[in-house]
Order: C-alpha cells, then sequence, then structure tokens
C-alpha cells in the first residue's frame, strides 16, 4: 500500500433532504401521514354518511306533488354531509331551488373495493384465461368378417 491510499479515509454523508424539499418539507409530509393514520376512522365514517343519505332526508313531497326543502333543524347532519350544492334559480314564479347530492353509486363503489366486494379497477378489463383440454372419442379397430 501507498502511503497516500492509506490517508484516504471513507466520508460518509447524508443524503441530501433538498430532493425531498427540505427539512421542512419532510417533516410536513411525515406528519401528515400521522395525521392521516389517525383519522381513518373520522374519514370513514364521512363515507358512510354519504352513503346512507337520500334525498328524503333533505326534502319532502306529497300526493300532489309539491316538494319543500325540510327545515334545517330537521335535517340530519349527515344528510347535511351528502349535500354536494344547492343553487337557487330566480324565476318569474319565484325562486325555484336544485339541491345536488354527492355521485351515490361512486361513494357505494368506494365502500365495496373497501370491504373487499369488488375487483380493483385495474383487473376489471383483462381477460380471463382458463385452459381447455378436449379428448375425442376413442378409436376401436374393427375386424370385418
Amino acid at each position: 500500500m501507498t502511503s497516500q491510499s492509506a490517508k484516504k479515509k471513507k466520508v460518509i454523508t447524508k443524503p441530501p433532504l433538498n430532493r425531498f424539499g427540505g427539512v421542512r418539507v419532510v417533516e410536513r409530509r411525515i406528519n401528515k401521514s400521522d395525521v392521516l393514520d389517525h383519522s381513518k376512522d373520522a374519514v370513514a365514517q364521512e363515507i358512510v354518511d354519504i352513503a346512507r343519505a337520500n334525498i328524503g332526508h333533505i326534502m319532502e313531497w306529497d300526493n300532489k306533488g309539491n316538494v319543500k326543502v325540510k327545515d334545517s333543524k330537521e335535517i340530519d347532519e349527515f344528510a347535511i354531509k351528502a349535500i354536494k350544492r344547492i343553487k337557487v334559480i330566480p324565476g318569474k314564479n319565484g325562486d325555484s331551488l336544485e339541491v345536488e347530492m354527492h355521485d351515490k353509486v361512486a361513494i357505494l363503489r368506494l365502500l365495496a373495493k373497501a370491504q373487499g366486494l369488488l375487483e380493483s379497477e385495474n383487473n376489471v378489463n383483462t381477460p380471463s384465461v382458463v385452459g381447455i383440454t378436449m379428448h375425442g372419442p376413442e378409436v376401436i379397430d374393427v375386424e370385418e368378417e
């Protein structure tokens, strides 16, 4: 060994955190994952609330077709979560109200996937592979007399 190679020391450097946006960004990402981990039950409850609400929780109607929005005190909190948008449309005969709710089919699909009731989307369009082995009739030689 030469004296020069004996003097070289291995220096271990830390990976630069700038690639990840800096120390503060990395700390925020770590904290966000803790927050999300602690709030899984709350997120699940929000999804279930949206899934179980229907328009009857928000509006009521009679035999004559008269429709009205229930008083806000009568609407359950889970039903309020399911409202995506409320739009008031002014008209000649008075204002009309449009209530749009979150997509129930999408929410139910999300819940079904979470419970393992549906296949994931990426497997839906792939063909199934089935092996088929066919056996023909057995050939028997018959001697003629």
